[in-house]
């Protein structure tokens, strides 16, 4: 994403007292957000789309929000993770993308695209239904644990590599996403 690195650093600037670059790196991160946000925009679907211009939906688009380049409130942002439910989503799996790349048309979901997706949900209050998503994910790891890389949506069969960081990353990350904190717990 976009200015995803120069947001980081700015807030590491920021942390660790060096104002000055992290200033300097916060302008880095504004100055393409404007572009992504105008770019990245299709008038005639009504979502984000995954190249300027372009007519195709790309999962990463569910971390617009969580990179800062868009609100989890912005109507935008939530058409568009809608729309990633309606045309990539496939049960409890969710594609990268379904067009035609160099290796031919997607036949297996990216693993990681479901828990972005669960964030995605938990972010626009949905966090029933991304709980659920949650659950049935887990239910696909292997006697110890673990994912791969892609998961064939027809065989339930791991695909690809692993385990895959990626999909282990994506549990933690959704995991925490979808945990009360401890505040609500007691």
């Amino acid at each position: 994403m976009p200015g995803h690195g120069s947001d980081r650093l700015a807030r590491i600037g920021r942390r660790i007292g060096l104002n000055d670059r992290a200033v300097q790196w916060r302008a880095r991160a504004d100055a393409m957000r404007d572009p992504v946000l105008m770019g990245a925009w299709s008038n005639r679907r009504g979502t984000f789309v995954a190249s300027f211009g372009g007519e195709d939906l790309d999962a990463s688009l569910l971390l617009l929000s969580d990179v800062g380049i868009v609100a989890a409130t912005d109507p935008r942002f939530k058409a568009t993770v809608e729309a990633i439910g309606k045309e990539l989503r496939h049960g409890d799996l969710v594609f990268r993308y379904r067009h035609d790349d160099d290796f031919g048309t997607p036949k297996a979901a990216f693993t990681v695209c479901a828990f972005w997706y669960v964030n995605a949900l938990a972010a626009i209050d949905r966090r029933e239904e991304a709980r659920e998503l949650f659950s049935a994910l887990l239910a696909r790891r292997n006697p110890l644990g673990l994912l791969s890389e892609d998961i064939d949506p027809a065989t339930g069969s791991l695909w690809g590599n692993y385990p895959q960081t990626y999909s282990l990353v994506g549990v933690i990350n959704s995991a925490l996403r979808l945990s009360r904190s401890w505040e609500e717990a007691l």
